[in-house]
This record gives C-alpha cells, structure tokens and sequence, in this order.
C-alpha cells in the first residue's frame, strides 16, 4: 500500500474508467477530473480542459498525474482547431498545474495518430522514433490534434516542466463498463447489430483497454520510463473482416479500407515486461459486454 496520491483526468471516460480501477487496486489513493459526473467511490474534482479552473484543486498534494482526457469527435469539425486548440491547449494546462504543485511525473495518454500518419505508402513498421507528419497527405484534424497536443507537450517538458512519459495507444478495444467507450468499440458494436453492412479491409494491431490501463500504471514509477513514449498495441494485426469472421458475422461483403499501418509494442514490451491479451480474446470479450449492456439496458 501507498499514501501516494494520483491523479487520472478524465476518469469517467472508457481507459479512464479502467485507469482509475487499476490505479485504486495498485495501493494508490485517487482522485480524478470530471466535466460534470462525479466518478463513484473516487474523489472527484470539476475541470475542463479549456478552463484554468479547477487544476490547482485537482493536482494539489499529488505525486504523479495520468493525463488520460482528451477530446475525440463524433465527426470531423469544420474548423480543424476546434479540435487541436482543446488538445493542445488542454494539455498544457495539465502540465502547468502539475508544474506548479511539485507532480514528480505526468504519464500522457496521446495516439498512434501521432505516429504514424502523413508518410505517403509505406509497408515499413512504425515505432517511436516515427512522428506524424501534421502536412503529410490524408491527415486529418483529430490525428493533427494528437500530434501537436504531444509535440507540444515535450516541449513544455523540455522547458522545465514535470517528468514526462507518453503513451500511444492504437485502437482500443475491450470490455465495456457502462455508455462510454472508445470509438473503436463502436466498430464491434456495428458489427454485432449489423448497422455496418460492409466490412471495411481495415488492418488494425489494436490494444485491450484493461492492458492498456496496466501500461499506465507500469509507466508511473519505471525510472526507465522518464522522457520515453511507447507504443501501446497488442501482439497481433487483425483485418476487421477476420475480426467480423471471429464474432460469427463474416457473411457480410467487404468494403475497401485504408492501407495497412504496421506497428510493433517492442519497446513496452522490453522495457516493463508488459504482456497485453491476444486479439481473439479482446474481441470476444468486447462482443460478450456489449450484448450484456444492451440485455440489462
């Protein structure tokens, strides 16, 4: 046990729900931010990313801070900073407040989208020395959002800032504990209620949610963590046609889909011994949480 204390942003969100979770069952005391709901059985403090208020009460006398809240729209805006400005801006506010209360080290949850985007074709594999290029072809205004939210970031931590470690997460999947989750579950939620008619020939190396919240907690403390970012996928390329097949609806014809990006976990792997699920267990575990929300729904 620890009379340490952390604080996760966005705790009522889908891997800030299972963040807070593994944080509690590691011995730390929590507390979190919210916009609105208070997260249950965890102290929880009123901030938004685009307001300074709130921030000084949410990180005082906390020893690391896991900066998991972020926006992610439902559609592209039409004005690309509706996003970055948030993200950037937001994410600097974190840090700023972690700055001025003494935070030994803040774990920033940022993307894949900040890695391996805007290159033109490529069939090589990305790792963390690859940053999305914001002026490359088909980059859109999330994955810029994610991009220079990050760039941004390391520079503050360059300047002086907290210790910093970042996460980048593919696209995450796992088993849902109420209405939010990520926007990849909404792709098995499709799939299962047969909204989704055709199945893209989308690649995906994607990450378990529950595998992704032991990252976090592994990156806290590691010293070999501090000034890294690190992949977080899981160990196998999957098609969303072989994830269709697996959960019994590969009946439906393909659509065509965006090209592959290979990834590797590597470096997580080496360095904190991680072990994330294979993919046929993430999805079926996905599939079986979602058909159980919507019967007691």
């Amino acid at each position: 046990m620890t009379s340490e204390l952390v604080l996760v942003t966005g705790g009522s969100g889908f891997v800030g729900s299972y963040v807070v979770r593994r944080a509690l069952a590691a011995g730390y005391r929590v507390r979190t931010t919210v916009r609105s709901r208070p997260v249950e059985g965890v102290e929880s403090v009123q901030a938004d990313l685009m307001s300074d208020e709130g921030w000084d009460e949410a990180v005082a006398g906390a020893t690391y801070v896991l900066h998991v809240a972020s926006p992610f729209p439902a559609s592209q805006p039409a004005d690309e900073n509706d996003l970055i400005v948030p993200a950037r801006e937001g994410t600097l506010r974190v840090l700023r407040a972690a700055k001025a209360s003494g935070v030994r080290r803040v774990v920033l949850t940022s993307s894949f989208a900040a890695v391996g985007y805007g290159h033109g074709d490529t069939d090589r594999v990305f790792t963390e020395d690859d940053w999305t290029d914001v002026n490359g072809p088909g980059v859109q205004p999330y994955v810029k959002s994610k991009t220079l939210a990050e760039r941004a970031a390391w520079d503050f931590a360059a300047a002086g800032g907290p210790e910093l470690t970042v996460l980048n997460p593919t696209g995450i999947f796992g088993p849902v504990l109420g209405p939010s989750w990520s926007s990849s579950v909404d792709l098995i939620a499709a799939i299962l209620d047969g909204t989704m008619t055709r199945i893209p020939d989308v690649t995906i190396t994607p990450v378990d949610v529950r595998d992704l919240a032991d990252l976090h907690l592994l990156a806290l403390t590691h010293p070999a963590a501090a000034g890294e970012r690190y992949i977080a996928c899981g160990p196998d390329e999957v098609t969303l046609p072989q994830v269709a097949a697996l959960l019994g609806h590969g009946d439906r014809p393909a659509a065509p889909g965006d090209r592959p990006r290979h990834t590797t976990n590597a470096k997580a792997v080496a360095t904190f011994g991680w072990k994330p699920r294979p993919a046929a267990e993430m999805f079926l575990d996905t599939a079986r949480s979602l058909s159980a929300f919507r019967q007691q729904g």
